[in-house]
């Protein structure tokens, strides 16, 4: 069976058209409730949010479909992703959803689900509430009906759970760190969290009106941090995302530091600390300086698809902790099951405390190779992978790259586009390189 709402990361679109509508939350409440009814007599979700104005009607709908079929629900309000996991697991709820897009802009929304474990739910899940779409409903008697209650202290729980990642013998005293929230999930959690643990917070991003999140502030839009560390004298900048599971940070000469290089300093930190790190994941599109920088500390490095999803699954399979992307989703799976801007934004600064070293000094000889990336427009029915070309001269290119770069060729998911990449340590030869490609590739 193919998935017809189910994406990557849930289920996601623009409010007001299909999926995202109450009328289908209502069915997917009801849907996932009967699901959830073969495995316990009464089950409990809980049901977090960020801070889109559609985030009441659909939060009213689910709650709707899941009491519709003797489904308990617990509400936590606005709360962050990762909050959602951890509060899941930690009151040993059944089943945990969060409402929101993420980075997108307020328009968009949608639904994603974690395990009673605070995990991503597995393929054959998502199959069986997409089955369970296409029956008829079968409604409870009032009898059986599920209740509704709200989690006064969700809040409190989470900024605790935070706090507990960050080393009890560290102290973030005598930093003064700028803290973005992208007007999101994270507005009344981070900059409590860093100002707890000892850290002078300016706030930013943290004033939601319904329809501000993500825009002009947090993860995507990193230029709002760069100038409030500049205008405020700042030694660092915490941005996070909307649903606050991904984080960009920035130094107090504004420098702007990617998802590869704080993977890099976590597992730095993880071996001046004398502890083994076997090996990390990144994705396909990690810079290559940072898989080079690992492996020549003795730590193997696996690339995954493209998507934290991806990344996790490959870390799971390896019984390793550390893994992430260029984007800032990064993974500590010793400190949570899911990907947390906050917590990976503490394990960094701790990284700094105990160092006593900035991360540019602990970023020394990590030096970014320069990506050029061509996107090639395809024609209707082409078929690049059969283009014989091509293929000769991406050998012939990554012949000549050798061991000073890489090239990786895929299709977009989302438009008819073939993205060509090339990574080298001269920006030149990346441009050349890319360059003869997409030019084989435009025929």
């Amino acid at each position: 069976m193919s998935r017809k709402y189910f994406g990557t990361d849930g289920i996601r679109g623009t409010v007001g058209q299909d999926p995202i509508t109450p009328d289908f939350m209502l069915r997917l409440g009801h849907a996932v409730g009967r699901v959830l009814r073969k495995s316990a007599k009464r089950p409990t979700v809980l049901i977090g949010k960020d801070t889109r104005i559609s985030g009441y009607m659909i939060e009213s709908a689910l709650e709707a479909g899941f009491a519709s079929v003797g489904v308990n629900v617990l509400l936590t309000g606005p709360l962050p992703t990762p909050g959602v996991a951890y509060l899941t697991r930690a009151l040993r709820q059944d089943l945990g959803v969060v409402i929101s897009a993420s980075h997108n802009p307020f328009a968009d929304n949608g639904i994603k689900f974690f395990s009673a474990k605070g995990e991503k739910l597995p393929d054959a899940w998502e199959l069986a509430v997409e089955a369970a779409l296409q029956e008829a409903p079968q409604w409870v008697d009032s009898a059986s009906l599920g209740r509704a209650k709200r989690l006064e202290d969700a809040r409190g729980r989470y900024i605790e759970f935070c706090k507990n990642s960050f080393g009890s013998d560290l102290t973030l005293k005598g930093l003064k760190i700028v803290v973005d929230a992208a007007h999101g999930a994270a507005y009344h959690v981070a900059p409590d969290v860093f100002h707890e643990l000892g850290a002078e917070v300016v706030a930013i991003g943290c004033k939601p009106d319904g329809f501000n999140i993500n825009a002009g502030f947090g993860a995507t839009a990193p230029g709002a941090l760069v100038e409030a560390v500049k205008a405020h004298g700042a030694d660092y900048g915490v941005a996070l995302d909307g649903d606050a599971d991904r984080l960009q940070l920035v130094d107090a000469n504004g420098r702007l530091y990617n998802g590869d290089e704080l993977l890099y300093v976590m597992v730095a930190d993880r071996l001046a600390q004398g502890l083994r790190v076997p090996g990390a994941v990144g994705t396909l599109m990690t810079n290559m300086a940072v898989e080079l920088a690992l492996r020549s500390r003795d730590v193997e490095f696996v690339r995954a698809k493209v998507g934290d999803r991806y990344v996790l699954e490959e870390l799971a399979a390896r019984g390793w902790q550390l893994g992430g992307e260029g984007s800032g989703h990064l993974l500590a799976l010793d400190k949570h099951t899911t990907g947390d801007g906050i917590v990976s934004a503490l394990l960094v600064l701790q990284a700094v405390c105990r160092s006593g070293r900035s991360l540019s000094e602990q970023l020394q000889g990590v030096d970014l190779f320069p990506q050029t990336l061509i996107n090639v427009r395809l024609a209707a029915g082409q078929d690049w992978k059969a283009n014989t070309r091509l293929a000769e001269v991406q050998a012939a290119v990554a012949a000549e790259l050798g061991d000073r770069g890489r090239v990786l060729i895929r299709a977009s998911g989302t438009e008819p586009l073939l993205r060509v990449m090339v990574e080298a340590s001269d920006a030149g030869l990346a441009q050349r390189c890319a360059q003869r490609l997409a030019e084989v590739v435009a025929g």
